[in-house]
């Protein structure tokens, strides 16, 4: 009887943490929702909850996961403060946030796009938006 109470107080605990995280994504989801309106920016969710604007589509090929980017990027928060930032950043995509792992393979080379990347996918420490170069890759 003992193990069973404390697998129920287990399985509620888990729905308590569950239920938390989905409400902070939702949250999330409309602050990108506003801010996206509020800036005029005209790009799409995919079904992470990543918001994804292409400002310059690029020629050429796509990079895949395995690919090694090279890109300029700027990285800040809805309230426009510059967090990070590189004229010229190279790594193996797999290595980088879930943001990037998920969007740079949209781009093109030569593309630019401007990425609004919820704290699941990112840092977990809030919003990040990212306009972002990708200048060359390998694959």
């Amino acid at each position: 009887m003992v193990s069973l109470s404390k697998y129920i107080i287990g399985l509620m605990l888990f729905a308590v943490v569950l239920l938390g995280a989905c409400k902070k994504e939702d949250d999330e989801h409309e602050q990108i929702v506003q801010y996206a309106a509020d800036n005029n920016l005209n790009g799409y969710f995919t079904a992470s909850g990543l918001y994804y604007v292409v400002v310059e589509e690029g020629t050429g090929d796509q990079p895949v996961l395995s690919s090694k980017v090279t890109v300029a990027y700027k990285a800040y928060g809805f309230d426009g403060i510059v967090r990070d930032e590189s004229d010229y950043f190279t790594s193996q995509l797999e290595n980088l946030i879930l943001g990037w792992q998920e969007s740079i393979p949209l781009m093109k080379e030569e593309g630019t796009s401007q990425l609004i990347v919820p704290s699941h996918l990112a840092y977990n420490d809030g919003i990040w938006v990212f306009d972002v170069t990708l200048f060359a890759f390998a694959k």
